[in-house]
């Protein structure tokens, strides 16, 4: 299996074709990558901008370019001596009309050749959610209709600019009588003979008859567990991979599916063992991959999250935290924030899926005699649901694993003992279906049971976590981000040393990501917020100020003030976050770009918080009031703010890049296969999807690699543009090209020093060594207010003696001797790659 060294991640669509990305195929080269790492490629809906919505599995979509431009990209890549890596999509597929097998199991239900395909519940007519109101008042207003389909020309039901096909049992032998129908009744009784009801997009939470797609009705689940679903919806997959075109697979949301090991062996087992597979999965605290996988580990949130050990500062966090709760007016429990969030996902959003679980656990107690009552059964459900503190286990029909055993035992445990706890017979009742400890005759619905149990727990956990709470509560957003715990931790240099050595242990081969088309940031945005836990009494000043400086602009509503003070809180640090380096308070232009861009987020990021606004039911005032809050806050009137707030941040601006260049370097040096993500090579302070998912300026990325490399830390202008952390990729990776099994292989060292604003590391193979010594706590080195005063002593007391001979800087040059090494990690500077000389006395 070939390892890639460095991945580029491009997100075909909105512009970028194949034969576009061929033409960047030269810079990626000259970049130093090893593979390019591409978004799902295959036919998706039309005007798909991600590609995640797939309608034909077995053809590569025309709109960026179809088959022949595929393989015009693979021919530029091969020639270039780079790989290519696909996004696949096993867990769902668009449920569209314009996906045939899905148009096919509309028109036949049951009796589709595809009707198993997909994760449906045949006990009851397929629910197409995708009407703007019921049937009843859609057909009333006149909305519906039967008219012939314009490709087939058979009678069909037309809701405005969707057709949708009729039984053929329906109308055989009598298309023109059928077309002629036109009084409501009739058309209400052909709807009543049809497989499928059509039904509103708001009663799809509570009753659907279909697995989709986290909360995503257009999206449904794919039954890959069964082998011909597999073989049907893996064979250009497979023609791709064998043929030599790809060389590695990322297998989206694994944890939809019924039985990820089994799908990962048949994977692997068709792929064959040279294929390079990653699996986009979460992790949560002390959780690993399982060790039986057959995959080369994970696409890397856990590694965004261990960044944070590294660059946050753990022992300030609290204080942060404190004036944060003092601008909100109270003191936020997150656990209890967490529950709140994840009960409201449980009892509304995935209401349908909590009920088909529930109505299994009482049929199960039914056929296996068991009295219970079915409101202690579905606290049970509720509270099992809650108190998971991971995406899910992985049992399979015949029970869970010991892994998983041990995680039931520890949530029944906490269940039984908290303040919520249910009726214990109820609990009983479930554990036991979860273990598998039925009558033979329940056991295939204790085996159901467990699956949809097992799919549910990741998507209530997603939503509850990543798209609730952390929209909720705004502490530090840098924190709120794909991976990270929801709940309060320490923060330390131990805990980021020890996580590097369990990723060289389990999963030295995994993606190590810090911008991705999913993540609440882009990497520079949530570097530069890091620099808050440095500064928090500072930072809070910044935000009392500009609340008062903004005070007319909140409007009272009857539900309370709008923005609320915990959201402006939220609105001030995203914009820190996302200000450009040079845009200044008079360009006009450049703040109506940022504006654009900002009131998306804002709008966003107050319906995700599901508090005083949603997606489904938006309280428009409330919207118009935080909305024209945060456009205020960007306009060229606004002068007193806009100078205060660029000046004010300046500080966080040039320590975030300082912070940055620190995570870049550890990815580039640290185990596991850092990707780059497109754009983020250079300066990237990307707001959440769709903002991270726009095009970069390649041309700009082109001209400023070709302009120079060099690689100066004092050049402010190379440091705010980005082009230092681009020059610094690209010698890195041109190293690890030369040194492909130090950084594979390589043990990974923890270099303690005596000092407060480093981080140091040593990978060591044989006898090629690289140390490496990065900035942190880089506030300080701006010397401002409470985080001055912090400079580390002269004597950085390094505690691991490096082995080679000399060493030279990797980004300056220079060369020391063993005996200079000390003297050299000492000298204030902000970085240092010190790679090991031969035995030879040659130098790098």
């Amino acid at each position: 299996m070939k390892i890639p060294t460095a991945t580029y991640r491009i997100q075909f669509r909105n512009g970028m074709t194949f034969d576009r990305a061929a033409g960047l195929v030269p810079y990626l080269k000259r970049l130093g990558i090893s593979h390019l790492y591409a978004s799902p490629v295959f036919t998706a809906t039309s005007g798909s901008t991600h590609g995640y919505d797939v309608t034909d599995a077995n053809e590569i979509d025309p709109s960026i370019g179809g088959r022949e431009g595929f393989d015009r990209m693979v021919k530029a890549l091969k020639a270039a001596g780079l790989g290519l890596i696909l996004d696949i999509v096993p867990n769902h597929m668009a449920a569209s009309l314009e996906n045939p097998w899905w148009h096919d199991v509309i028109e036949n239900g049951e009796n589709s050749r595809y009707a198993r395909h997909f994760d449906i519940d045949w006990s009851r007519r397929l629910t197409l959610p995708f009407l703007g109101d019921t049937f009843e008042a859609v057909l009333e207003n006149g909305d519906i209709s039967v008219k012939p389909d314009p490709n087939t020309g058979k009678p069909a039901l037309a809701y405005f600019e969707s057709v949708y096909p009729l039984a053929p049992q329906t109308y055989q032998g009598r298309e023109a009588e059928v077309l002629k129908l036109a009084a409501k009744a009739d058309i209400a009784a052909l709807h009543e003979r049809q497989p499928y009801r059509l039904m509103s997009w708001r009663d799809a939470p509570r009753d659907l008859s279909y697995r989709r797609f986290f909360e995503i009705t257009g999206l449904a689940g794919v039954r890959v567990e069964d082998k011909t679903v597999f073989d049907d919806t893996h064979r250009l997959i497979l023609e791709l991979v064998h043929s030599g075109a790809v060389d590695g697979l990322r297998v989206d949301h694994v944890d939809g599916l019924a039985d990820p090991k089994t799908y990962l062996q048949q994977l692997r087992q068709a792929t064959g063992a040279d294929c390079y597979i990653t699996v986009e999965k979460i992790l949560g605290e002390g959780e690993h991959i399982p060790a039986d996988w057959p995959i080369s580990g994970t696409t890397g949130y856990e590694f965004i999250a261990a960044l944070s050990d590294a660059l946050v500062d753990g022992g300030r966090i609290d204080d942060l935290r404190k004036a944060y709760d003092d601008v909100a007016g109270n003191k936020v429990d997150m656990e209890t924030e967490l529950r709140a969030a994840k009960t409201l996902m449980a009892d509304r959003n995935f209401e349908g899926e909590f009920t088909t679980l529930l109505k299994l656990a009482t049929d199960i107690a039914e056929t296996d005699g068991i009295a219970i009552d079915k409101a202690s059964v579905k606290s049970v459900l509720r509270e099992l649901l809650v108190a998971f503190p991971v995406y899910r286990t992985y049992g399979t029909t015949s029970g869970l694993t010991q892994e998983g055993h041990d995680m039931l035992g520890k949530v029944v445990a906490k269940v039984s003992s908290g303040p919520n706890a249910p009726e214990p017979q109820a609990l009983d009742l479930i554990t036991r279906i979860l273990a598998g400890d039925v009558s033979a005759t329940a056991s295939g619905e204790a085996a159901e049971f467990r699956t949809r149990f097992q799919q549910l727990t990741g998507p209530l956990m997603a939503k509850s976590v990543e798209d609730t709470l952390f929209f909720r509560q705004h502490m530090a957003l840098a924190l709120n981000e794909v991976g990270a715990e929801p709940l309060p931790r320490t923060f330390s240099i131990d805990r980021f040393h020890a996580e590097m050595k369990t990723r060289l242990e389990r999963q030295p081969d995994a993606i190590s990501s810090t911008s991705t088309h999913d993540t609440k940031r882009g990497e520079d945005s949530r570097a530069r917020l890091y620099t808050l836990t440095e500064a928090p009494d500072l930072w809070a000043e910044h935000v009392t100020r500009w609340r008062g400086i903004n005070r007319a602009s909140v409007v009272t509503l009857d539900d309370g003030p709008a923005p609320e003070p915990s959201v402006e809180w939220m609105l001030y640090q995203a914009l820190a976050g996302v200000w450009p380096p040079n845009l200044q308070p008079d360009d006009a232009a450049g703040l109506k770009a940022l504006e654009e861009r900002f009131l998306a987020y804002v709008e966003k990021s107050v319906r995700e918080a599901k508090l005083r606004t949603d997606w489904g039911e938006s309280n428009e005032a409330y919207e118009k009031a935080v909305l024209d809050y945060a456009a205020h806050l960007l306009s060229p009137e606004n002068q007193k703010f806009l100078a205060d707030f660029k000046s004010a941040i300046q500080p966080f601006i040039e320590a975030g890049v300082l912070n940055s260049l620190s995570q870049t370097i550890i990815k580039l040096t640290a185990p596991g296969v850092p990707d780059i993500y497109q754009g983020s090579e250079m300066l990237d302070l990307s707001l959440v999807d769709p903002d991270n998912r726009r095009e970069p300026d390649f041309s700009q990325l082109e001209n400023s690699l070709e302009s120079s490399d060099e690689i100066d830390f004092s050049s402010e202008s190379d440091l705010r543009s980005g082009a230092t952390k681009q020059r610094v990729i690209r010698r890195v990776l041109e190293l690890r090209r030369r040194k492909i099994e130090l950084f594979r292989y390589g043990s990974y060292i923890p270099m303690f020093l005596r000092a407060p604003k480093v981080i140091a590391f040593a990978r060591k193979w044989k006898e090629d060594e690289v140390v490496v010594v990065v900035a942190r706590k880089n506030l300080a080195a701006v010397d401002i207010g409470d985080a001055a005063g912090q400079a580390p002593p002269a004597n950085l007391g390094v505690t691991v003696a490096p082995g080679a001979a000399s060493y030279t800087d990797l980004l300056t040059g220079d060369i020391y001797n063993k005996e200079q090494l000390p003297d050299a990690i000492a000298t204030p500077r902000p970085y240092l790659i010190l790679i090991s000389n031969t035995p030879s006395g040659a130098q790098l």
